[in-house]
């Protein structure tokens, strides 16, 4: 019986699952279409994320944020020097601070 998916996988996804001897169905997708998936999938890795904390799930986030950059076309240096500014203007999130709200 077949199982559906319709998400976006790592490229060696449908090797390992015909060496388990089983048929994978694919299409490949770009433009909008594969940034849109990717979207997605941040979303899904993300959610894995917070139910299972662990350096696995967090590379999976961390591998989905450098498809991000690489289709956005942000070169990785770039993208360094602005998290630093960022970093420098407003800080990192390291205290755990919650704005609850800002009164006159």
């Amino acid at each position: 019986m077949p199982r559906e998916y319709d998400k976006l996988v790592r490229d060696d996804i449908p090797e390992i699952i015909e060496a388990d001897g089983e048929t994978p169905v694919t299409h490949v997708v770009d433009g909008e279409a594969y940034e849109e998936r990717l979207f997605d999938k941040l979303d899904e890795e993300a959610a894995e994320l917070r139910e299972e904390p662990g350096a696995d799930e967090l590379a999976d986030v961390l591998e989905v944020l450098d498809a991000l950059r690489t289709q956005l076309d942000i070169d990785e240096n770039e993208l360094e020097r602005v998290r630093k500014r960022k970093v420098g203007e407003r800080g990192r999130f390291d205290d755990g601070i919650v704005l609850e709200r800002v009164e006159d």
